[in-house]
């Protein structure tokens, strides 16, 4: 009981502070994204990165192999792992708030199996990489306008709950899609592509792909800034979001857009990356307290630092790059696990 009690103290002494552990937050990040940019099979020192940065600056031409894989591989895969993690863990925390549950992750509606479904019909009909990503990004988005209308169509229940079931019977279909295109598809050529794909990855990511996803996560972003005040009533729930004259089926649609568009945005150019929806905003909830004003910069700075750590090592660790979703598995697994153990004790 003392030992909780302290814990619980130490974890109120930290969410008193949100603007240092911010400000660290960022500082980690930038560190991250150094190093980050600095390591693999061609590594560049930071006086050469620094250097060819400032060639780019000052407009100058590009000099060798240096500026070369630094700006045309690894600062979009660095990018892009941040915007990633950044957006599936806004997403994350926007769920679970609006859910009101700590073991609430994105894809609890379906995006990301509906976008799963989408980038295999994709490669099974050997589209071009642009078509499969905009495939996956329009699947998503689908899947999860299904499981809204189903959940709207069905009166005299908690919504909710609605929601989540549709999401797990719409989810399970959409796998079983998967399932079927896997054994149709060509097991030479499709199906590791396939399977490479449903399992994350940066690897093929470049200056396009960034380009494409940031503004539509720029796009998602705003509404949860500005609603920032009303999403925390909502995690109220109901009754006391009435009372105090917050629309909660209104505003349960646009967050669910948002955080749906946002993941639907990422997954699109990665692949199905799992578990940072689940374990950052958790972690971020411990540092800086359950106000989403403050949860959701924490969130976001946590999430596009865990990822850039977990594809760093992906790329580093042995020859052949290991796919992220095993990583983030690996490492979440064993967190969900504690997470179930301590229930909802310090959540709110």
């Amino acid at each position: 009981m003392v030992e909780g009690t302290s814990t619980l103290e130490r974890r109120r002494t930290l969410s008193e502070h949100p603007t240092a552990i911010l400000f660290g937050l960022t500082g980690l990040l930038v560190v991250l994204i150094a190093v980050a940019a600095s390591t693999g099979a061609y590594p560049i020192s930071f006086g050469e990165m620094l250097a060819a940065i400032w060639r780019w600056l000052t407009g100058q031409d590009p000099i060798g192999t240096t500026d070369t894989v630094l700006f045309e591989i690894r600062l979009p895969r660095v990018f892009a792992g941040v915007l990633a993690g950044a957006a599936l863990a806004a997403a994350g925390a926007a769920y679970q708030g609006l859910f009101r549950n700590p073991l609430v992750s994105p894809d609890i509606l379906g995006v990301s199996s509906g976008a799963g479904l989408g980038a295999v019909i994709g490669i099974f009909f050997s589209l071009p990489i642009w078509a499969i990503q905009f495939s996956a990004f329009a699947m998503g988005l689908a899947t999860v306008g299904v499981v809204y209308l189903i959940a709207s169509m069905v009166r005299g229940r908690e919504p909710l709950l609605v929601l989540v079931l549709a999401g797990v019977v719409v989810g399970s279909l959409t796998g079983a899609a998967i399932s079927l295109l896997k054994i149709l598809a060509d097991p030479y050529d499709q199906l590791p592509a396939i399977v490479f794909w449903l399992l994350g990855s940066l690897s093929s990511i470049r200056n396009a792909d960034v380009i494409n996803a940031a503004p539509l996560v720029l796009i998602a972003l705003i509404p949860l800034i500005l609603l920032r005040w009303r999403i925390n009533v909502l995690s109220l729930g109901d009754e006391e979001a009435k009372a105090l004259g917050v629309d909660s089926s209104k505003l349960r649609l646009v967050v669910i857009f948002a955080a749906t568009l946002m993941t639907a945005s990422v997954v699109a150019i990665s692949g199905v990356i799992g578990w940072v929806g689940l374990v950052i905003p958790h972690l971020a909830r411990m540092l800086v307290g359950p106000n989403f004003e403050r949860l959701l910069p924490a969130s976001m700075l946590m999430g596009g630092g865990y990822l850039l750590l977990v594809d760093t090592v992906a790329r580093s660790l042995t020859v052949t790059e290991i796919p992220l979703g095993i990583l983030t598995a690996i490492i979440g697994a064993p967190f969900f696990l504690w997470l179930l153990a301590r229930g909802r004790d310090g959540w709110s």
